[in-house]
């Protein structure tokens, strides 16, 4: 830089003035500089303008000494304006060395350089295209620059290129896709506005396809719609909901499965209501192509449908996503990969497939989202039901999960057993457990929807064992030791019956065992549960079953107290009003021997066993049950029952029973039956009422009865040909002697026995 020879061709005074620290002495060389190339331009001389602009550029532009950059911006700057046109021949070199004062400490430098380079891409205009991406990098970074100066001079050369940008149809997506992909995890937030204010320009532009490229950089707007300047977030709601706009007009073209886990990933606080109104659009604009995303999707929805109404629009969406999702599930889930195969295949005619290239399964993006939504070729998308199992179960077993989501979790089990119930019962004996512990719920919404799930698995076909005893399409055995006292549980009681499943039986244990370890279940929704179970399945399955089940129970003051539950359930619940009419003539051969299977469970407690005859009309072996409970230990409990039954008496159940007192000649046993608990009885209010019922009796003269052996049998009970009533007798005295037996064993180990009256 000391003699002119080394910056022929410029002068001396050139030189000089752009080393200069005043800045007008150096736009004048910048003039001389512009008027110079002016020069070789009108004669054509392309290698003096090269030359010109290198010693610009590595000489000033690139110089050690701050006022000589200074110098080679502006000069750079000058050639530009000289060339015009003709400087998109040279932009390379103009820019190149522009950019890289961008990176100078000196806050003032790095404005020279915004000044030059806006001068630069001016004249330039479209022929900097293809110097986007090096532009595009330098101003993301002086976006994020300290100084407001530097700013303010990248913000108005942005301005200009997102101009040129717009007005040009050979703008490079493709090449520029992978540096946005890049640049936009930045976590500064004036370059996160930079490429959000960027990617907005490009949206809509209409020679533009940006939508085709949104998979590369979804996950990226999505952080930044995380972030914490709420202008920040507005305008990347703005482009999201541009973007949202554009795929509800073309969903034929939308990359739906490359998105599907962004928005998953995308599902907590800040950005859940996008998320999730992204989410209820693409199941209903892609359909069954989201189905093997279904897993994650269902994580990220279901927590949702708990939240309050300060977050009502997030609860809204994740509901419509979860509704959606579920209708996605058809019977056709549960055929098996290779019949799905054969009924897609087409004939064997010898035209070639149009999906040859699909044969192993790989299928692109594109040719997937079309098979979908214009041909509804189903078989292309497998339903990921192992991954929404395990979702499920994962959030029944989460005792943090809300009660919304718990209903529907169970909502999502029940439909999968109604759609899928071959696939669905190769889980059911690992969800079985959970399920039985969700009747421990706080909910009864939850129970109500637990109880469909654990019903439909004990009545599904699908549930039905062979003859090894193992369950169709299930790999694990469930071997079922049935009680053989009465018939059994698996064929029809009687007409009107349906037959259960292996699985209805071991449900029927297992219920029964949670309510012995679980005495407050059993008190406080024992009966709600059995009724509904009643409703769901059929009463007299439920009843039989578990009389067989209670008949086995070793520990007997559960057992008493289960068949006082039921009982009660029995005589008081509408949901059994047709067992009550079943048992109440016993006619047939079936209800007889379900009377027999029910007698012989509830002669674990007495009481419960003489309602049980009052119910079927049994009244002289009523009558001779109560003869016998004066051998047995009376306790207060004992005498509450009685109460209980003297009130049950007095309820609409027992109608027919008041109205037979009427006929005391065809019904001797049942006065005698009423009197002996009313001798059982201190003197009560239960007393007073069963007192006054029978002094309404007419007549008592007639109940005088004469013990003739040959006399006809009045009770139309004894004529019953399938009851063998003293072998029933029999039974109840062995089932008391136990009884007996155990507290006897239970006073002896007590420093507080029984209170007896």
């Amino acid at each position: 830089m000391t003699t002119e020879k080394d910056f022929s061709p410029l002068t001396p005074n050139i030189v000089r003035a752009l080393n200069d620290k005043l800045y007008e002495k150096r736009k004048v060389a910048a003039l001389e500089i512009e008027k110079l190339v002016r020069e070789f331009v009108a004669q054509n001389n392309s290698a003096q303008i090269r030359h010109v602009i290198q010693i610009l550029a590595t000489e000033f532009a690139l110089s050690q000494h701050p006022h000589s950059r200074k110098g080679g911006l502006i000069g750079l700057a000058a050639c530009s304006i000289a060339l015009g046109k003709d400087s998109g021949l040279y932009l390379k070199e103009l820019i190149d060395p522009v950019l890289n004062c961008f990176n100078d400490s000196d806050s003032r430098l790095r404005y020279y350089a915004c000044e030059a380079l806006y001068n630069i891409v001016k004249v330039a205009r479209g022929a900097v295209l293809p110097h986007f991406n090096v532009l595009f990098d330098g101003l993301s970074k002086l976006a994020a620059d300290p100084d407001p100066n530097v700013k303010s001079g990248s913000e108005l050369l942005d301005r200009l290129l997102k101009d040129i940008v717009t007005e040009s149809n050979k703008f490079d997506l493709v090449a520029f896709v992978p540096l946005l992909r890049e640049r936009i995890y930045s976590n500064n937030q004036y370059a996160r506005q930079f490429i959000i204010s960027w990617i907005h320009v490009l949206e809509s532009v209409p020679d533009i396809n940006l939508l085709d490229y949104l998979p590369e950089f979804l996950d990226g707007l999505f952080q930044i719609l995380g972030d914490s300047s709420k202008e920040i977030r507005r305008m990347c709601e703005v482009v999201l909901g541009e973007f949202l706009k554009e795929i509800k007009k073309n969903p034929s073209s939308v990359k739906f499965a490359e998105m599907a886990n962004i928005l998953v990933i995308h599902s907590y606080d800040l950005i859940q209501l996008t998320s999730m109104t992204w989410m209820r659009e693409f199941i209903q604009l892609a359909g069954r192509v989201v189905l093997p995303y279904s897993s994650g999707i269902l994580t990220a929805v279901l927590p949702c449908l708990s939240y309050d109404d300060r977050k009502k629009s997030t609860k809204e969406a994740a509901s419509a996503c979860n509704h959606s999702l579920m209708k996605l599930v058809t019977p056709e889930d549960d055929e098996d990969d290779e019949e799905s195969q054969t009924k897609s295949s087409p004939p064997s005619d010898g035209t070639p497939s149009k999906k040859e290239g699909d044969l192993n399964g790989k299928i692109s993006t594109r040719s997937l989202i079309c098979s979908v939504l214009c041909s509804s070729d189903r078989s292309a998308v497998t339903l990921d039901l192992d991954g929404i199992v395990q979702v499920l179960d994962r959030h029944l077993h989460d005792s943090s999960t809300g009660m919304m989501t718990r209903i529907a979790v169970l909502k999502w089990l029940y439909h999968l057993y109604i759609k899928t119930p071959r696939k669905m019962f190769k889980h059911t004996d690992s969800l079985f457990p959970m399920l039985l512990k969700t009747l421990s719920d706080e909910s009864d919404e939850v129970i109500l929807k637990d109880l469909e799930v654990l019903a439909e698995i004990a009545s599904s076909p699908a549930g039905q064992t062979d003859a090894s005893g193992s369950c169709d399409n299930s790999d694990s055995k469930t071997e079922l030791h049935i009680p053989l006292l009465c018939p059994p549980l698996v064929t029809d009681l009687s007409p009107s019956t349906p037959s259960m499943n292996s699985y209805f039986y071991k449900f029927m244990i297992n219920l029964l065992k949670r309510f012995s370890l679980e005495r407050k279940l059993l008190e406080m929704r024992g009966a709600f549960i059995i009724r509904q179970l009643c409703l769901l399945l059929h009463a007299e399955n439920i009843f039989h079953s578990m009389a067989d089940i209670l008949l086995k129970e070793e520990d007997l003051k559960f057992a008493s107290t289960m068949v006082q539950t039921l009982n009660t359930i029995l005589l008081t619940s509408a949901e059994l009003f047709q067992l009550r009419n079943q048992l109440k003539d016993l006619r047939t051969q079936e209800s007889c021997a379900l009377f027999c299977c029910l007698y012989r469970s509830w002669c674990h407690n007495p009481v419960a066993t003489v309602s049980l005859c009052f119910l079927t009309q049994n009244y002289r072996h009523a009558y001779d049950l109560i003869q016998k409970f004066g051998d047995l230990e009376v306790t207060v409990d004992f005498l509450m029952e009685v109460d209980k039954l003297v009130q049950l008496i007095e309820s609409p159940i027992f109608t027919y029973l008041r109205l037979q007192l009427l006929d005391v000649e065809h019904n001797p046993y049942l006065i005698k039956a009423l009197y002996g608990l009313l001798m059982l009885l201190p003197q009560s209010q239960a007393f007073q009422l069963l007192s006054h019922r029978l002094s309404c009796v007419p007549n008592p003269e007639l109940m005088r009865t004469v013990e003739d052996p040959k006399a006809p049998v009045k009770d139309k009970r004894l004529a019953q040909p399938h009851i063998d009533y003293s072998e029933l007798l029999q039974h109840f005295d062995r089932v008391q002697s136990k009884h007996l037996e155990v507290r006897h064993q239970r006073a002896g180990r007590s420093e507080h026995p029984d209170r007896k009256l």
